[in-house]
């Protein structure tokens, strides 16, 4: 699969999920959604561990949508740790969430997100936010070359 078209999408809300599901399957913009119902899944998988260690190592994502509140790792954990990591470290992570603290938005941007959106509370709002997210990342933003990163 080509860089850019898979998505990790940690979200333990399966109607988020569902949303986001439908929000970018309308998009012009083909992609493969992996989900991950939690963080230390979406971390086994983003690092080849546990029941990922056979993964594709070619099927990398091009963009990560994490929400905050998610069991046994948090997203502000998720996110810290594909920055430490060489091979996650320039990889675009939106933090998609329905937390309007100021704290959680400030951590997320000193840990690294490329970008902080509130989740719409209506549902047609929700799936507009998602498409532009998609359109935008997945369209528009130029990635780093996994060469380079």
């Amino acid at each position: 699969m080509e860089q850019g078209r898979l998505i990790l999408l940690v979200e333990d809300n399966p109607d988020d999920q569902l949303l986001i599901r439908r929000a970018l399957s309308k998009d012009r913009v083909k992609s493969q959604i992996f989900i991950a119902n939690d963080g230390l899944e979406a971390l086994d998988y983003l690092f080849r561990h546990g029941k990922f260690t056979d993964r594709d190592p070619l099927l990398v994502p091009g963009l990560v949508i994490l929400d905050l509140n998610v069991p046994k790792v948090s997203g502000l954990e998720v996110l810290q740790e594909i920055r430490k990591n060489a091979t996650t470290r320039f990889l675009p992570v939106i933090i998609f969430s329905s937390s309007r603290e100021e704290r959680d938005v400030l951590d997320g941007y000193q840990l690294g997100a490329n970008s902080y959106v509130i989740k719409p509370v209506d549902s047609k709002e929700f799936e507009e936010a998602v498409r532009q997210l998609g359109t935008y990342w997945l369209s528009l933003n130029e990635l780093v070359p996994p060469h380079k990163a």
